[in-house]
């Protein structure tokens, strides 16, 4: 694995490193990672900062921690090497978001916790924050949307979720990313994103349902221009 160097970042940015080595392959299925001691020395964080985003990645089904013995890459994590997942182009993501997201916020209403609306909060956070760093938004947006599926309950979709953010990890979705996130296009997502919590927050479902299809449509929009180009 390669120094990220010293610069200060945090736990998103952590899990999103480790994700993506996970997703490409880099990591395989039963490798254990490094030591957090060794993780914290190669990113130039904390232990603590480490820990937080390790348990993230566990969350999200993509390793599993042994208590007394280390994280290990799961078997869930073998999607990166799956044709299905290889050949799956953005508008096809797109269109399976449209099929699984307006129900997944439903879920979310009924079933999100205090903690997981705190976590939403801390998202929403980072994402504004990062209207000029598309690469970081992007990490963000990722987790934001598997914990919309988390904080349903099931485990079925929490899965799938996970082939859907695998697909995000592609060649594919990365240069559909440098023509599409430019600073007002991440502002615009930045504010469905927080109609798409308050919705969530304030028990509504079907404005949450109806708060992620906009979302939604103005990513399929902004992909087709994109590929039209």
């Amino acid at each position: 694995m390669e120094s990220e160097g010293r610069r200060r970042i945090g736990s998103s940015e952590v899990t999103a490193s480790l994700r993506r080595e996970i997703m490409s392959g880099h990591l395989m299925q039963g490798d254990r990672l490094p030591p957090e001691r060794a993780l914290s020395e190669r990113f130039g964080v904390a232990r603590g900062t480490v820990r937080e985003a390790l348990g993230r990645l566990a969350r999200e089904g993509l390793v599993e921690i042994r208590p007394g013995s280390g994280a290990y890459v799961r078997s869930s994590a073998v999607g990166a090497v799956n044709p299905v997942i290889d050949n799956t182009g953005p508008l096809e993501l797109i269109d399976t978001r449209f099929a699984l997201e307006p129900h997944i916020c439903r879920l979310a209403v009924l079933h999100a916790r205090r903690e997981d609306l705190d976590r939403y909060e801390a998202l929403l956070g980072q994402m504004e924050e990062s209207e000029g760093n598309p690469e970081r938004f992007s990490d963000a947006d990722t987790e934001f949307h598997t914990l919309l599926a988390q904080s349903t309950g099931n485990g079925l979709l929490i899965w799938i979720v996970g082939q859907i953010s695998s697909v995000r990890g592609r060649d594919q979705w990365y240069r559909m990313r440098t023509l599409t996130l430019d600073r007002e296009m991440i502002a615009a997502y930045n504010r469905q994103h927080r109609e798409i919590v308050a919705a969530i927050r304030e028990r509504e479902p079907e404005r949450a349902a109806e708060a992620m299809k906009r979302h939604l449509e103005t990513a399929r929009l902004s992909l087709t221009r994109a590929a039209s180009t």
